[in-house]
């Protein structure tokens, strides 16, 4: 099941991505009479409702599906049955968490210029507030216009609360998958890599990490593949566009640790809630990895997609509005 949460223009309305390509407004649909009013207008919030509140809605498009010609057209008529181009938000618009692997990938740290790979998963902190949704425009900060680099990756999203769970564990917490991009704008980088004591390695660490905190630096989606379509996320592949040139095409199996293992170590200190991300890291490929160096700027047009999942598009706008051209 596809989940996704339409652009109402106010915080979102919950809905799926039929198999026709059309998209279900769940609040449009409900029938009266039946539990199904009484899911809450957002995905975040049907999420913590748990595996009975995902049941209603299965039910809900398993019987739009199943409608014929005439029936369609009514639930087009009611608002209900909305087109595959309507716009989307963010899967999840307002997580509570966003969390970010770094490190995770073995192509990626031989591009970095051999980055020894770390005991156990890395990661850090990036600001809800960066979070955007598919087609939107992504403003080029004016402190930092000049080095702004891509990351496509794998995200999951929770559906349980998860802390001090085991490897053996940590997916039955997991809601489901949606493709990611962990935009980063990398005018401190080299100072990491250049840093020749314990303190400036940490400092200059802290610096660049806020160079991935700007507003819209965290696009999301289109949708959320539930967690029961995807028997095994090491299957799946990253590919990333910029501007149409292939940068980035990996298995999501090349990474260090598995998603598991991931989700257990970080599960000992955060206690994700329904509706929090993960970013899972990234592959070979990335802007600053590549010689000469590849970064974007205003106009450029980045995709990430994920195949089951589809494709996370955006554009770099000097002068940005809200939305790209679909």
């Amino acid at each position: 099941m596809k989940l996704l949460t339409i652009d109402n223009g106010g915080d979102g309305a919950a809905g799926v991505l039929l198999e026709c390509g059309e998209i279900l407004h769940l609040a449009r649909a409900a029938l009266p009479g039946t539990a199904e009013p009484w899911l809450p207008a957002g995905l975040k919030e049907i999420l913590c409702g748990g595996a009975q509140g995902l049941d209603i809605v299965r039910r809900m498009a398993a019987r739009a599906a199943a409608q014929d010609g005439a029936g369609r057209q009514r639930l087009r008529e009611s608002g209900a049955l909305l087109p595959g181009s309507t716009p989307l938000l963010a899967p999840i618009p307002k997580p509570g968490l966003v969390l970010a692997a770094g490190l995770a990938y073995r192509s990626h740290l031989a591009e970095m210029a051999g980055t020894p790979p770390p005991p156990h998963p890395t990661g850090f902190i990036k600001s809800p507030h960066s979070v955007t949704g598919p087609h939107a425009n992504v403003a080029v900060p004016p402190a930092a216009p000049h080095h702004i680099d891509y990351e496509g990756e794998l995200a999951v999203v929770f559906g349980r609360r998860c802390h001090a769970v085991t490897a053996d564990e940590a997916l039955d917490h997991v809601a489901g998958y949606t493709v990611a991009n962990d935009i980063s704008a990398r005018d401190w980088v080299r100072d990491v890599w250049s840093a020749e004591t314990p303190w400036d390695a940490r400092r200059t660490w802290e610096v660049n990490i806020m160079g991935k905190q700007y507003p819209g630096f965290t696009p999301l989606g289109p949708v959320l593949l539930t967690a029961d379509e995807v028997p095994d996320a090491g299957r799946l592949r990253i590919i990333t566009r910029l501007n149409g040139r292939l940068m980035q095409d990996a298995p999501v199996s090349d990474m260090l640790f598995s998603i598991a293992e991931t989700i257990a170590h970080f599960s000992r200190w955060y206690a994700f809630e329904p509706g929090d991300v993960l970013l899972t890291g990234t592959p070979a490929g990335v802007g600053a990895g590549r010689m000469p160096p590849v970064f974007m700027a205003d106009g450029d047009v980045i995709e990430v997609a994920i195949e089951g999942i589809g494709a996370l598009r955006n554009v770099i706008r000097a002068n940005t509005g809200e939305r790209s051209a679909a």
